[in-house]
C-alpha cells in the first residue's frame, strides 16, 4: 500500500490545483470546511505563493500539514519560517511554523485531519494514515511578532 500512496497524492494534489480556481470562486462567498489561504514567499523568486489548505485546530493551537513527502508550500514555508494565513471573514495574520516532530503533538494533529477535514479529505487521510504517519509533514503555527522598529514612544 506505500507505494499507491506515494502514486495517489501526486494526482490528488494536481487535480486540486485544477480545481483551485472553482474553489477559489466558492471560498469569496461562503465557507468550505477548514479551508483557509496561505501566502508564502517563493523560497527561489521571493513572489508570494498562494495555497488553499485545510486548518487543523487541537487543544487551542493552529497546524497545517501535507500528508505526503515536502512539496513546494511546505518548501517554501521552511525556507521563510512564516507566511501570511487568511480565513474567509477575517483579516490576513501573520502567523511563524514550526515543523512537528516525530511525537505525540504530531500523532494528535494527524488524528483531526480525520475528524476536521471535508469530505472527501477526511476519508482519504484515515484511509492513508499509514503512509502519513511516516512521511507527512506539519507544523504549528504562532502569532507572528511584529517587527521590533527600536523607537521609543514618548
Amino acid at each position: 500500500m506505500p507505494r499507491f500512496w506515494g502514486f495517489f497524492w501526486p494526482h490528488w494534489y494536481r487535480f486540486l490545483r485544477i480545481a483551485d480556481p472553482v474553489l477559489r470562486r466558492w471560498l469569496r462567498h461562503r465557507r468550505l470546511g477548514n479551508v483557509v489561504e496561505l501566502t508564502v514567499a517563493g523560497r527561489r523568486s521571493g513572489l508570494p505563493r498562494k495555497v488553499l489548505l485545510g486548518l487543523l485546530g487541537v487543544d487551542g493551537r493552529r497546524y497545517l500539514g501535507h500528508p505526503d513527502v515536502s512539496c513546494p508550500w511546505t518548501l517554501n514555508l521552511e525556507a521563510s519560517g512564516e507566511g501570511l494565513l487568511h480565513q474567509p471573514g477575517s483579516p490576513q495574520e501573520r502567523v511563524r511554523a514550526r515543523r512537528l516532530p516525530p511525537a505525540e503533538e504530531r500523532e494528535r494533529v494527524i488524528r483531526a485531519t480525520f475528524r476536521q477535514h471535508p469530505f472527501p479529505g477526511n476519508v482519504i487521510y484515515w484511509l492513508a494514515r499509514d503512509h502519513i504517519r511516516e512521511v507527512g509533514v506539519f507544523y504549528r503555527l504562532e502569532p507572528a511578532q511584529p517587527a521590533v522598529t527600536g523607537r521609543v514612544e514618548t
